[in-house]
C-alpha cells in the first residue's frame, strides 16, 4: 500500500492508512469527497419524527372535534327530550329545565321553542378549542305524521311512503 513519505517513519496500521487518505483530499475539505453524505440518516431520522408528531397532532384534533360534536348531539337531545316532557308547563319553566340539562351535560342551550307538544332546541357544546351546535326535536309520536286512532303511518317523502295497518 502506498502510504505518503511524510508518514513513512510510523507504523501502517489503521491510522497511517487513514492519514494517507486524508492526505490525498482536496485543500479545506473537513469530510472525504466519498463520504460527504455522512450523518444524513440522522437528518431523515428528524424529519420522519417531525412528520410523525404532525400526523398525531392533527389526529388528535380531529378526535377533539369529533368528541365535541358528539358531545353536543347527546346533549341536544337530551335537552330536547326534557324540554317536550315539560311542554304542558310552558314555554319558560319547559326552556328552564332545558338550560339546567344543557349545564348538566357541559353545553350550553342556544335556542329553545315549545309548540305545543313539540319541544326544537338548539346546544352548544365542544372539547378543547372546537365548539358544535346541534339542534334536535323531541315531542309525541302523533306530532310527527301519525294519525291518532287510524292505525295509519303516513312518511313524508314520495319515495318511502308506506302503510302500516
Amino acid at each position: 500500500m502506498w502510504v505518503p513519505k511524510r508518514l513513512r517513519w510510523r507504523r501502517t496500521g489503521w491510522v497511517a492508512r487513514w492519514r494517507a487518505r486524508r492526505a490525498a483530499w482536496p485543500r479545506g475539505a473537513r469530510t472525504a469527497p466519498w463520504r460527504a453524505d455522512d450523518g444524513v440518516a440522522s437528518v431523515w431520522a428528524v424529519f420522519v419524527v417531525g412528520v410523525l408528531a404532525v400526523v398525531v397532532g392533527v389526529v388528535l384534533l380531529m378526535g377533539q372535534a369529533i368528541l365535541g360534536r358528539h358531545r353536543a348531539g347527546g346533549a341536544a337531545d337530551l335537552v330536547a327530550l326534557a324540554v317536550a316532557d315539560r311542554a304542558l308547563d310552558g314555554q319558560q319553566p319547559a326552556c328552564a329545565t332545558g338550560a339546567r340539562v344543557a349545564r348538566a351535560q357541559r353545553g350550553e342551550l342556544v335556542r329553545c321553542t315549545v309548540r305545543g307538544e313539540i319541544a326544537d332546541v338548539t346546544v352548544r357544546a365542544g372539547a378543547g378549542p372546537f365548539d358544535a351546535e346541534v339542534r334536535s326535536r323531541a315531542g309525541p309520536a302523533h306530532g310527527w305524521g301519525v294519525e291518532a286512532g287510524k292505525g295509519e303511518l303516513r312518511l313524508q317523502g314520495g319515495a318511502g311512503a308506506g302503510r302500516r295497518s
